[in-house]
């Protein structure tokens, strides 16, 4: 039996890919397009994620997200929605390496983008 998603892929996001990686004392910066593609996924937040820091209780914007597989979304790969932007956590997972669905984690980027 194959996979199915869940969830229909009605949320229109921008894929932000690298565009340039500029060296700035002495670290790697990456560079982001300002506009992007539009892809349709299935985003959701469950209201982050918790985290305990040094006794601190903090909750991370994440989100999960479902979309058709796309060979140039990466780990170093951004989407926007409206206007809160996300970085893709580790590699996205093909789903059962059919090239047909991709599944991955986004964190909230704070800051500018």
């Amino acid at each position: 039996m194959s996979y199915r998603p869940s969830e229909p892929y009605s949320t229109p996001v921008e894929l932000l890919n690298v565009i340039e990686t500029k060296t700035v004392r002495g670290s790697d910066v990456k560079v982001y397009s300002t506009e992007g593609e539009v892809i349709y996924c299935s985003f959701k937040t469950y209201g982050g994620t918790e985290t305990t820091v040094n006794g601190v209780l903090s909750v991370v914007d994440t989100a999960n997200v479902e979309t058709w597989y796309r060979p140039d979304i990466s780990s170093s790969s951004r989407i926007k929605l409206g206007s809160k932007t996300y970085e893709v956590m580790g590699e996205p997972e093909d789903i059962e390496q059919r090239h047909q669905f991709l599944k991955f984690k986004v964190r909230g980027v704070r800051g500018g983008t």
